[in-house]
């Protein structure tokens, strides 16, 4: 099989070519073009002389023509990793080295591109930027994958910050579709908008998978996505579905409170969030003022998309839900026993949509993908009722907005910045109860408090992207430590009760 045949050519040859498939700022696109448009770009690679098989960059923000390359590069035969464009150009050259990549479709501004695909360069890159005016050469069918076969690299960052590559299999993807897809229903009336970008594996089986797989429209968000955006977006292609991390619908509530306005959300019968842990009364406050039933979903790159999830009619609690169709999900302790309900330890998940594993990180590929299944990194605790409460990652990565920020980078910038003695990033939780960074600074011997402040300003803006940068910075004296000597990143955070 191939996606191709999945989220397309079943579609037109029942006769709903005609049928909107993707829609971005410039237009829409039917079905029938959407496939045209693929086909030709597989034709394209093929006369181009693209390797059957490879592992294919597309750096993009979230387009029509971004998945018209994705489905491109299936139908020839490739897989493609699909990175985000705010990534910075020495990470998109390390994905590229380490995923050994043999093609990159590089939708970014021409000055940018033409550096980064220079730097590519050496690496045996070559960016071919799509023609619609090119000569159509025939691809011939789709190519084949069995079910065990890779057909989608993911990158997720590691504690340390350095990217991983998940390596997804044709039989994970029908595996998700059959599982949170279930949960999804979509039929072809409905139209999905994701506020997750398709970089994001969350946002991927949003805006790609789960539309197209029911013959259904997808509404791309190019761009910021912030409140002004998003409300935008749900006005102007009035989704029946909407997907976003809780930080999304604490912005519009934030807005609506500001302005007096909420978006038209009339239209939407479902909404979900995942990506970070929704906290009970953020999901009240969504569905009093909005209307909608919103799903609280748990997954990870690891999975492919949400394994865990609460039923539309639920009364929000805080909790996150139960397996979703063909997941079994337990709790378990470092031993990977199970643990009895009530007692928190690691989320271990059993679903074929598991993925095949990392690229070239067998340490930590044996930590993740064992005991049968897979250990995404959460700390939970099962309730006598039998559904999942989330308490925290089981390592230090922050989770913000669904993004995996790992303090050490931050930290280390940081510490590079003139003015600035030592530094701790911790995660802590805003009025709201969402997770965010903040960065703890303490000024070198006679460094003036407002320079410092501003030296780390620029670096964070000049070195890290939006999503990576703390939500604050404070100045303080000194690290508090422990008695060993060690940081007490503990001391730092701010108590429940003075929140």
């Amino acid at each position: 099989m191939n996606p191709v045949d999945l989220l397309l050519l079943r579609h037109t040859a029942a006769g709903r070519g005609s049928r909107t498939s993707v829609t971005d700022r410039t237009g829409a696109m039917t079905y029938a073009e959407l496939t045209e448009a693929a086909r030709g770009y597989a034709g394209a690679l093929a006369a181009g002389g693209l390797r059957r098989g490879c592992r294919a960059l597309v750096v993009s923000d979230d387009t029509a023509d971004a998945i018209v390359a994705v489905l491109g590069l299936w139908w020839h035969g490739c897989v493609p990793v699909v990175l985000s464009p705010m990534l910075r150009d020495a990470e998109l050259v390390f994905i590229a080295a380490d995923c050994a990549a043999e093609y990159a479709d590089l939708d970014l501004v021409r000055e940018r591109r033409d550096e980064l695909a220079a730097a590519l360069g050496p690496l045996g890159f070559r960016h071919e930027h799509r023609d619609r005016e090119r000569a159509f050469v025939d691809p011939g069918a789709p190519a084949r994958f069995t079910e065990d076969a890779e057909v989608l690299v993911q990158y997720t960052s590691g504690s340390t910050g350095r990217p991983r590559g998940v390596r997804h299999s044709m039989g994970g993807l029908l595996a998700v579709l059959n599982g949170f897809g279930d949960v999804l229903a979509l039929t072809e009336s409905d139209t999905v908008l994701s506020t997750a970008k398709l970089s994001f594996g969350y946002g991927f089986g949003n805006s790609l998978l789960f539309p197209l797989a029911a013959g259904a429209g997808s509404a791309l968000l190019t761009g910021p996505v912030d409140a002004f955006s998003v409300t935008t977006a749900i006005d102007r292609y009035r989704p029946t579905v909407l997907c976003a991390v809780p930080r999304v619908y604490e912005s519009l509530l934030g807005a609506v409170a500001g302005r007096g306005a909420a978006p038209d959300t009339s239209a939407v019968r479902l909404a979900v969030a995942a990506g970070e842990h929704l906290p009970a009364e953020l999901a009240r406050r969504t569905t009093e003022t909005f209307g909608f039933p919103l799903v609280n979903g748990l997954g990870a790159t690891e999975v492919l998309h949400i394994v865990l999830a609460t039923a539309a009619d639920a009364e929000p609690r805080g909790s996150t839900g139960n397996p979703v169709p063909g997941v079994t999900a337990t709790v378990r302790d470092e031993q990977g026993q199970p643990v009895p309900n009530g007692t928190h330890g690691r989320l271990h998940i059993a679903s074929a949509s598991a993925a095949l594993g990392y690229i070239d990180r067998p340490e930590a590929q044996a930590r993740t993908f064992a005991d049968g299944g897979v250990y995404p990194g959460d700390v939970v605790h099962r309730t006598p009722d039998g559904d999942f409460r989330h308490v925290c990652r089981t390592d230090d990565l922050l989770n913000i907005g669904g993004h995996k920020v790992a303090p050490a980078e931050i930290e280390a910038l940081l510490k590079a910045t003139d003015g600035i003695a030592d530094c701790a990033v911790v995660a802590d939780r805003d009025p709201a109860g969402l997770q965010q960074a903040v960065a703890y600074a303490v000024p070198a011997p006679g460094a003036a408090p407002e320079e410092v402040r501003r030296n780390a300003l620029r670096a964070l803006r000049d070195r890290l992207p939006p999503h990576r940068r703390p939500s604050r910075i404070e100045l303080i004296d000194a690290l508090p430590t422990t008695s060993t000597g060690k940081l007490a990143r503990y001391r730092l955070r701010t108590p429940e009760e003075t929140r």
